[in-house]
């Protein structure tokens, strides 16, 4: 059957001027077979009941909804990669197929592609994706979401029957077509674009449309402090995906300019790695050769990019406004760090399985004191950066014996060993003792989580490289997709226990 008749297509993008993008055809490819459905939410947008042959038409084949945009568009933009400005970007291998309405919150979500055929800002590039990409992208998004992180939601790919060669990996390989969903694809290179041209009405009529859609509640604001007031929604939102990335110990790897959304939405991921162990100066790209997008840089990343969408805004300034909007946009760019170091050290108490009630600036030197103790201790360990929030959700090993005998929980930590140091002893009397002055308290879910089979199995559920390897090469030799299957529902579980949405696997 077709879309459901809840399934509500919206055409916000394709309404702007023909100056932000360019009606693109799919390629033709020569199979279509659909190996990831999201149905979770495919279900909430009203679009769980297509059949096979449904989502192939749609989403290999491209066909747009009865209602909705009616031709694939790629969208302009120009960017910095690794700092040096780039205006022949926009999208080179993927477009914007459709946008529809969440049928939950109400919110915009757009079908973006990847690997859907030649634009006219392909340069070279033959517009595809690997297939290996596609699973890679699908495992990323799935243990991000399924750790909290703010991210775009892999909602299907199908193989595509092609043989693609590629200089960093191992040709011919094979190919696929992936579709997205995200919360909006305004990237900071969007922006940098009119900036450069100088089409002072398109940067106005941009700013309108993302107040519009993503930022609602600004839309009666002045037309002066309409862009203030938005950049300062954009900047908190960014600290929180940088404090989310490294609590998480996700690096993403390539953080340009149209690596960025103006949502706070994490995407697109390439050359992505979570970490082994701490290590500040992990890099996920291969030829990061200066280690510019490292775990530890990854929020020196962001706000420089900030900075760059700022100096694009300011395109906008009224003559004889100048000095006053660079101190305005400098007082909402110097509010990133305060943002960035509160999300961080809140995330990290909620990775832990606490409250933290922070209430006033005063009060957040215990957790930075908590924090920085907890990765001075991981830094000279091998444990496991995963390992840890897994050993010590709930508390310190030591008080977590102690509560779990309140509780009648028993679990076998493992890597016991691995915890005989002296900063990790420090690291368990702070934290005894801010649990005793209720600094800290633990999260009321806390103990229904610790008494989950994931939690009593004793070890956590991680992606690390070595098990892309394997998932991958399972099926490049033998077109087996059992591990992939079997990880996906393993990463969706451990999200499911600490609330986190999840959804159904690959087909």
């Amino acid at each position: 059957m077709p879309a459901s008749s809840a399934f509500k297509p919206r055409l916000d993008y394709s309404k702007l001027s023909s100056a932000f993008s360019h009606g693109v055809r799919p390629a033709d490819f020569p199979e279509t077979r659909l190996r990831f459905w999201n149905d979770r939410w495919a279900q909430r947008l009203g679009l769980g009941e297509l059949t096979t042959e449904e989502k192939t038409l749609h989403f290999a084949r491209f066909k747009p909804f009865a209602g909705a945009q009616p031709e694939p568009l790629a969208m302009k933009y120009h960017g910095h990669q690794f700092r040096h400005y780039n205006p022949q970007l926009g999208d080179g291998r993927g477009f914007l197929f459709s946008q529809a309405e969440d049928l939950v919150d109400g919110r915009l979500l757009d079908f973006g592609t990847k690997g859907s055929g030649q634009t006219p800002y392909s340069r070279a590039g033959d517009g595809r994706l690997t297939l290996k990409g596609a699973v890679r992208e699908a495992l990323a998004t799935e243990m991000l979401e399924a750790l909290g992180v703010n991210t775009s939601k892999t909602f299907c790919f199908f193989e595509t029957g092609e043989a693609l060669e590629r200089g960093d990996e191992p040709s011919p390989t094979r190919s696929a077509v992936l579709t997205r969903l995200s919360h909006g694809h305004i990237r900071y290179g969007t922006f940098q674009r009119l900036a450069v041209t100088g089409e002072k009405e398109l940067m106005r009529e941009l700013v309108d449309y993302s107040v519009r859609v993503f930022f609602p509640n600004l839309i009666s604001v002045s037309a002066e402090e309409k862009h203030f007031l938005m950049l300062e929604r954009i900047v908190a939102g960014a600290a929180d995906l940088a404090a989310s990335w490294m609590i998480a110990g996700f690096v993403h790897g390539v953080l340009n300019t149209d690596n960025l959304n103006i949502t706070g939405e994490s995407f697109d991921y390439g050359p992505w790695r979570f970490l082994p162990r701490y290590e500040p100066e992990f890099t996920a790209a291969y030829f990061d050769h200066e280690g510019l997008y490292s775990y530890a840089r990854q929020p020196e990343a962001v706000y420089w990019n900030l900075d760059q969408l700022a100096r694009s805004l300011h395109v906008m300034v009224q003559v004889g406004q100048e000095t006053a909007w660079h101190d305005r946009f400098v007082s909402i760019l110097e509010q990133f760090p305060i943002h960035f170091q509160r999300c961080l050290i809140q995330k990290f108490f909620l990775r832990l399985g606490f409250e933290c009630p922070i209430e006033k600036p005063t009060d957040e030197a215990f957790g930075e004191e908590l924090f920085t103790l907890t990765f001075k201790a991981l830094g000279e360990s091998k444990v496991g950066f995963e390992n840890f929030f897994y050993d010590w959700y709930g508390g310190s090993l030591r008080s977590f014996d102690k509560a779990s005998a309140n509780v009648g929980l028993n679990r076998d930590v493992g890597h016991i060993s691995d915890y005989n140091s002296s900063n990790f002893s420090e690291l368990t009397k702070l934290f005894d003792r801010l649990l005793r002055k209720k600094k800290i308290i633990l999260d009321k879910e806390t103990p229904t989580r610790l008494s989950s089979d994931y939690y009593r199995r004793g070890r956590p559920e991680t992606i690390l490289i070595e098990e892309v390897e394997n998932i991958w090469s399972s099926i490049d030799q033998n077109d087996d997709w059992s591990a992939f299957d079997l990880k996906i529902a393993a990463m969706r579980e451990r999200g499911r226990i600490h609330g986190y949405g999840t959804s159904a696997g690959h087909s």
